[in-house]
């Protein structure tokens, strides 16, 4: 079983270098298992041109230790804990540097719902966290950018299912999904609409989109009325 998360865990790495949205070692991709005791994610530091199945690594949920593998896990190992031990729906977690994402991020900006591309993937804004105290930097600085993500779901009351990714200010997109390869469809979409955001924006500051266009697209695609596409 965890032979084949780890094909998946890899081949969705590979997908983020090859769509675009991570370059040299940047970013990262987890899978859960189906028990959800262990989670395999990409070795840090690992140029993508030289990473195979075998290169993943397998920590134990529980304690957070590595299980398996002959890397040191990713750095970014415990956001990605974080959102497994809170949300039991998320089944796969990408983190990438994406420029445009980065920009809203780095300008602690929501990306606004401003047309149908958005709302056929994202429930409304995607939202940007807050920024980390310095206490909260110095000791334990990944696992509470994970406290930061679920408290901003938390706050803003919604299904992190509905908005499957986030902006974590100052430092970049966490996205997710029900597998490893739909946490990094998410990361893609993210930034492809950031890019139409940003543009947006520059063209027309005041543009914006009535919640009854968001919400007639999104359920289009989405919930137990869904029509668009094949049966």
């Amino acid at each position: 079983m965890l032979d084949e998360l780890k094909e998946k865990v890899c081949a969705a790495n590979l997908e983020l270098f090859e769509k675009g949205v991570v370059i040299y070692t940047w970013g990262n991709v987890s899978g859960i298992s189906d028990d959800r005791k262990y989670i395999v994610i990409k070795p840090s530091g690992v140029d993508y041109k030289e990473m195979f199945p075998d290169d993943m690594v397998v920590i134990d949920v529980k304690s957070g230790e590595v299980v398996e593998g002959k890397w040191k896990p990713s750095s970014d190992t415990p956001t990605h804990l974080e959102l497994y031990r809170r949300y039991y729906e998320i089944k796969g977690v990408a983190h990438t540097h994406s420029v445009n994402a980065v920009a809203f991020a780095q300008a602690g900006m929501d990306i606004p719902a401003l047309g149908t591309t958005h709302a056929d993937y994202f429930w409304g804004d995607i939202p940007c966290t807050r920024e980390l105290t310095e206490e909260e930097v110095v000791n334990g600085y990944e696992k509470n950018t994970g406290k930061v993500i679920i408290e901003t779901i938390t706050d803003r009351l919604y299904n992190p299912m509905d908005i499957p990714g986030i902006l974590v200010k100052n430092h970049g997109p966490f996205n997710w999904g029900n597998s490893p390869r739909n946490a990094v469809y998410n990361s893609v979409v993210m930034e492809t609409i950031a890019e139409m955001a940003l543009k947006t924006i520059v063209l027309n500051p005041a543009a914006e989109m009535k919640d009854y266009i968001l919400d007639k697209h999104y359920y289009r695609k989405h919930g137990d009325n869904a029509y668009y596409g094949q049966v």
